[in-house]
C-alpha cells in the first residue's frame, strides 16, 4: 500500500534505537539539516506560517532550522523527536532560547498535546523516515492522523520530502484529513544549471496538478533530484468531494453505505473497545465510495489503522 522504497536503505529509520545510536556516534559532527536549510525554505515558511503562531517541528533531530526561525522572529516552536539522545542534546544547547522547546515523542502518538494545539506543523524528512521503516503504511497513517488532529482549522502542515506526488499524494490527499494541498518543487542544494540555461519557471509558484493530484504529463523538472514541498491547509469545513458522483449514486446504494457503516462501527467497538469515527469519501475520477476511520483513545485521536475501505465501485459491478 504505497510503500515508497525509492530512497530507503537497510536501516530502520522509524526506530528510536537506530537514531539514539546514530546521534551518540555522530555527537562530535555538529548539526545536520535534512534536504534544505532554512534560507531556501524561508519564502515558503514566511508565506504560510505566521511568526506569531505556535509551530510544531516534528522529527527535529539536531537540525538548526528551528534556531534560524527563532532568529527570524518566530516566537514559539515546539520541537519533538523520537530520539531521547537528540532531544537532550538540543535541550541543553538551547536552554537559554525561550522560543525553542524540546520534548521526546513519537510522531505516531502525540497524545501529550490536546486537539487543535498548533497553527502549523513542519516536517522535513520525518514522514520519509517512517516510509523506510517496518509497517510503513500504518506508521504513516498514524502520524498523519495525529498531525491532522493537532492542527487548528486553517492550520498548515508543511511537508518537505523527496517523494513526488505519485508516492505522497495517496497518503496525504485523503478526505479524512480534509486538507487543501499546494505543491512546490525546489532543486537540491548546490544544483547548477547547465551553462547558458535559464530558469524554466519560478520556484515560488505552485505547480498545477492534475485532477488526480499528479504532475502534468509534460512537466519537466530542471533537477531530477529536486525536493517537493506539500503545503496542506486544514479547511474549516468538509470539502466538496464531487457532488456529481454522490448524486449519481442511487438512494439504495447510499442506504447500503449507511447500513454497512453502522455494522462496521459496531464491530470495531467490539474488537477494540474504543469508539470509531468515520467519514465518507467520494472520488469522481475513480467513481468509488470509501470509508475512512480512526479510533479515539483517552480523549484524543491516535493510531489510525488501515483507513481506506472501498466498498462501492461501478468497476466491480457496484457490489460491496
Amino acid at each position: 500500500m504505497f510503500r515508497d522504497v525509492s530512497a530507503c536503505s537497510t536501516y530502520n529509520y522509524g526506530d528510536a534505537v537506530y537514531w539514539d545510536a546514530r546521534y551518540v556516534e555522530e555527537a562530535d559532527c555538529g548539526s545536520f539539516d535534512w534536504y534544505q536549510r532554512y534560507s531556501s525554505l524561508r519564502p515558503f515558511i514566511r508565506k504560510y506560517i505566521s511568526p506569531h503562531s505556535r509551530v510544531l517541528m516534528v522529527g527535529c533531530g539536531n537540525a538548526v532550522i528551528s534556531e534560524d526561525m527563532a532568529k527570524d522572529g518566530f516566537e514559539d516552536i515546539m520541537n519533538i523527536d523520537i530520539s531521547s539522545v537528540a532531544i537532550e542534546m538540543m535541550r541543553k544547547k538551547y536552554e537559554n532560547v525561550p522560543q525553542l522547546k524540546y520534548r521526546q515523542m513519537d510522531v505516531r502518538d502525540m497524545s501529550f498535546f490536546p486537539d487543535d494545539s498548533f497553527e502549523s506543523v513542519i516536517d522535513k524528512g520525518t514522514l520519509d523516515s517512517l516510509m523506510c521503516g517496518t509497517d510503513a503504511p500504518i506508521s504513516v497513517s498514524q502520524m498523519l492522523g495525529e498531525v491532522s488532529r493537532l492542527l487548528k482549522p486553517g492550520g498548515v502542515y508543511m511537508l518537505i520530502t523527496y517523494g513526488d506526488p505519485t508516492v505522497r499524494m495517496p497518503h496525504i490527499n485523503r478526505s479524512v484529513y480534509n486538507w487543501k494541498i499546494e505543491l512546490y518543487i525546489i532543486p537540491r542544494p548546490g544544483f547548477q544549471r547547465p551553462a547558458g540555461a535559464t530558469a524554466m519557471r519560478s520556484y515560488l509558484e505552485p505547480i498545477p496538478l492534475t485532477e488526480k493530484g499528479l504532475l502534468p504529463a509534460d512537466y519537466v523538472m530542471e533537477d531530477p533530484d529536486s525536493h517537493f514541498i506539500y503545503v496542506c491547509k486544514k479547511v474549516d469545513e468538509p470539502s466538496d468531494l464531487c457532488h456529481k458522483s454522490a448524486n449519481s449514486l442511487t438512494d439504495d446504494t447510499m442506504q447500503r453505505f449507511e447500513d454497512l457503516k453502522r455494522h462496521f462501527m459496531a464491530v470495531m467497538l467490539l474488537i477494540t473497545g474504543v469508539g470509531v469515527s468515520t467519514s465518507l469519501g467520494i472520488k469522481e475520477n475513480e467513481e468509488e465510495v470509501a470509508l475512512d476511520f480512526g479510533c479515539r483513545r483517552s480523549g484524543c485521536w491516535s493510531r489510525l489503522q488501515y483507513t481506506k475501505f472501498v466498498f462501492y465501485s461501478p468497476l466491480t459491478g457496484g457490489e460491496f
